[in-house]
């Protein structure tokens, strides 16, 4: 899985950079076919920092999450929170999908 963590007018520490591999290393729990998580940390809204966690999934399905707040650590855990709701919910709309039962046949129908 091919991680980045960008920052914008802000410095991204090495704590920071753990923390936030460390979330993210949990998302494919979730939904197995995550092959690419890009972290956005933008310091730049008058002393709020904005998080933004970016999931790409095989197909071309692509999860996108984001929080402003105080504290870019905060920020990381809430967003990677609501990103693993939005995981959850796309898996289970699969499974769904995927294992429905047949319908009546055109015989059957009379």
């Amino acid at each position: 899985m091919l991680f980045t963590i960008t920052g914008k007018h802000i410095d991204v520490t090495e704590a920071m950079k753990h923390h936030a591999e460390e979330k993210t290393s949990k998302l494919p729990r979730y939904y197995g076919s995550i092959n690419q998580i890009e972290v956005i940390i933008d310091g730049g809204r008058g002393g709020k920092v904005s998080v933004e966690v970016i999931a790409r999934a095989e197909h071309g399905k692509v999860f996108v999450c984001s929080e402003v707040g105080e504290d870019a650590y905060g920020c990381m855990d809430v967003t990677v929170h609501k990103l693993e709701g939005q995981l959850r919910r796309a898996k289970g709309k699969e499974r769904d999908n995927k294992h429905a039962g047949p319908g009546p046949g055109p015989a059957e129908m009379t």
